[in-house]
This record gives structure tokens, sequence and C-alpha cells, in this order.
């Protein structure tokens, strides 16, 4: 009786679903981020240059891939076990679930992309690029329709069930296209950043005073202010009643559409949100930031599905926590580990940093142009790279562009640097 009773209770427990635990293992921030129509198969891009496809069920990756060079700054599920990946490279690559190799690489645009979209019947990608175009693929031949007009960085793409596409720049203006032509226009003032298109056909979209606005057509309808800084990034459930945003500090809103109403404020990380999703039934809201996980959410109680991890601040010694220098690091933490045994992430490790030649670390993938340049890292060339910026001092870096502006902050990063390295 005890050994049937036992047998019961472990059938149960097997019964049970997994944890719905937090998906590590980016080595930069997320970016991207999309869901398969299986409704498990999570796509991820990052600022490490790789693409991930994740479980859901099993809260683990299903296969790696490497391809672009640079940041991949969105992502998109195709039908058919497809998905689409672009990024900083220009390029936009088409994979099949289980091949090593895109089947299909599209370029043509000038500069990275920033979003990626696909037609409801499968057969046509759109892109949003920073060269101030978007434009329209053939995924099976490949030939692309240029959608021009906008007045700077192009920096989000949707289309609409009549086919329609509309796209939002950083000129703060709305466009309509149809058959390559643009159809009707919406200015809205400031830079927009981000766009969602509901199945009725409503347009949401933000930008930089972290308000949601939402369009018939080009003709404003509503609005709700989410954030005190500009919306990072956008999501709509499958059933489109509710909207999920995120801002550059974290902050995350529910939304619900229809009733023009935040549901609830989560408790968000204090650093950007790039990328936001629900998964398939809706209860969860998954995000993916500089921490380089996706978190797992309770969409009916808004708390964190899994225990949240240890802050970025941990990789930082306990004995130079209050070191001036270690808030300026703050910003190059999601990217770069400061020990041998931290690994690279985004970046490569910073220990050993003084005295090494730029592009020299074993086992990281260095641009190029950098292996050609003559530097060594020293007091004097940290303090330079972050005066003047590293698109001017590292060109053909892939590290995203930031200045310290202050001389004492510069001085003070690099003297923590120096006493990071005596702590390894």
């Amino acid at each position: 009786m005890a050994k049937a009773k036992l047998a019961i209770v472990l059938a149960a427990a097997l019964a049970l679903p997994a944890v719905a635990a937090d998906l590590s293992g980016h080595g930069g921030p997320v970016r991207g981020m999309a869901l398969a129509g299986d409704g498990d198969s999570l796509i991820t891009g990052s600022f490490d240059s790789t693409v991930i496809r994740w479980s859901l069920q099993r809260s683990a990756a299903l296969e790696i891939r490497r391809f672009h060079e640079g940041t991949v700054n969105a992502v998109v599920a195709l039908a058919g076990g497809r998905f689409a990946s672009a990024g900083e490279d220009a390029r936009i690559a088409v994979w099949s679930f289980g091949q090593a190799q895109p089947s299909r690489v599209l370029e043509g645009h000038n500069g990275p992309v920033a979003a990626l979209a696909a037609s409801s019947d499968g057969t046509r990608l759109a892109s949003a690029s920073w060269d101030g175009t978007a434009r329209i693929w053939s995924i099976e031949d490949g030939t692309a329709t240029v959608l021009g007009g906008h007045g700077g960085n192009v920096n989000g793409v949707a289309f609409l069930p009549d086919g329609r596409i509309a796209t939002v720049a950083y000129d703060g203006a709305l466009r309509l296209f149809h058959d390559g032509v643009q159809q009707q226009i919406a200015r809205v003032g400031l830079p927009l950043s981000v766009i969602q298109v509901a199945s009725d056909g409503e347009i949401i979209v933000g930008g930089a005073d972290g308000m949601l606005r939402m369009f018939e057509g080009t003709r404003e309808v509503g609005s709700i202010s989410v954030s005190q800084t500009p919306v990072a990034s956008l999501a709509l459930s499958r059933d489109g009643s509710r909207i999920a945003a995120a801002g550059f500090r974290g902050a995350l809103a529910l939304v619900d559409r229809k009733a023009r109403r935040i549901e609830r404020l989560l408790e968000g990380p204090a650093f950007p949100v790039w990328s936001v999703g629900f998964s398939a039934d809706g209860t969860e809201l998954l995000t993916g930031g500089a921490n380089r996980i996706v978190r797992r959410w309770s969409v009916a109680t808004g708390e964190p599905m899994s225990p949240v991890e240890p802050s970025q601040n941990d990789s930082i010694p306990a004995a130079l926590r209050d070191h001036p220098g270690a808030a300026v690091f703050g910003a190059c933490a999601a990217c770069h580990t400061l020990t041998q045994n931290g690994g690279n992430r985004a970046g490569p490790s910073l220990a050993g940093l003084f005295g090494r030649k730029i592009a020299s670390l074993p086992g990281y993938d260095f641009s190029p142009a950098l292996k050609r340049l003559d530097i060594i890292w020293t007091e004097e060339t940290v303090q330079r790279l972050f005066e003047i910026g590293p698109a001017a001092y590292t060109p053909g870096t892939k590290m995203p562009e930031q200045k310290v502006n202050s001389a004492a902050d510069r001085k003070a990063l690099v003297e923590f640097l120096k006493a990071a390295q005596t702590k390894d």
C-alpha cells in the first residue's frame, strides 16, 4: 500500500509543469525577442552578436547561432519553423530551426537594421534601418522594394492587416505605404522608436516622451503615458487585449488596450529593457535587457516567476563598491567583466587590461578593424577612448558609442580599473 501511494505521489509530481525559470545564456544585453508560432520557441538576439532559440517549457537553450558581425537588433518569427535576424551589420539572415547556417541572406541596407516584421502570409519581410529607409523583401527570391521619404533613422516597421506598411522614425513621423508608395503621414513631432499593429488594424507607437499613441490610419484615437523616459520596447498579447511597454530606465507597464489604462506597473530593473513579449497564452510577460537574461513575469501578479538574480553591482569587488569609479563602470558592467574567471560578455574581459595591446585578448572575436590599430591600453589611452568616444578613437569597433564627459570621472574610472586588477 505504501509503495502504491508513493507511486501515485511520484506520478503527480512528474505531471507538474516545469518551473518557469529565467533564460540565461547571452553574453550581452538582450536586444530583440520573438515568439514562434509553436508557442514554445522563443527567439532572442543580443549585443553579443548571437541568436538563441529557447524552449519556454524546458527553460533551456535549444540552439545558438553566430552569423552577424555586431549587435543583433531584431528577430522575427516566420511560418514553417523559420525565423529571421538582423542587426548592426545591415544584413538580414533567414534561418530554419535546426540549421546551422542561414538559408538566405538579404543585403541592401547601408546602415544597421533596427526592426523586422513579417507579413501574415509568411511571404514577405519588412525591415527598418538607420540608413533612413525601410524595405519590403520577398523571402522566396530576396528582391526588395525601398520605402523612402524618412528624415532620419527608421526605428520601427509593421504590416497592417490590409497589407499596407507602417513605419516610425527619428523624425517624429508615422508613415503608411501602399504598394511601395507613401500614402499617408502623421507627424507626432518627437522621435518615435517602436510600433505594433493589432489584428483590428489599430496602430500603437511609442516615442521619446514616454507616451503610447494609438492611431486608426493616421488619425490619433488615444494616448496614455507609460514612462518618464523614452519607450524602448513594445509588444501586444496574441489576443490584442494587452500592451506591454518598457522604458529606458526599466519602467514596465501592462496596458489594457481597449480601456486605454495601465493595468499594472511592474517593478522592473533600473536599466533599459530592450525587448518585451508575451507568452502564447498571455499569462507570462517576457523581458530582455542589460542584465543579459530573459526574465519571466506573471501577468496576473506582476511578480517575477523565479528569484531575481543578483544585480550587476555584484560583479564589482565588495571592497571597491564605494570607489568613485565604480559608478562610472556601472555603464560598462553589462558588456565587460573584471576578472579572468568572469569570462567575456558582449565585450572582452578587462582583467589584465593595462599594458595589453588592443584586440589581442585570446578567445574574443574582435572586429578586423581593431586588429589593425596600434594602441596599448594605458591610463592615458583608456581616458582618451571615453573622452572622444569609441567611434572616433577605435573606428570599426562593435562597442556602443559612449563618452564620459567629465575629466574627473574618466580619471576615477581608470583608477577603479587599476584597483580592480589587484582584487582579481
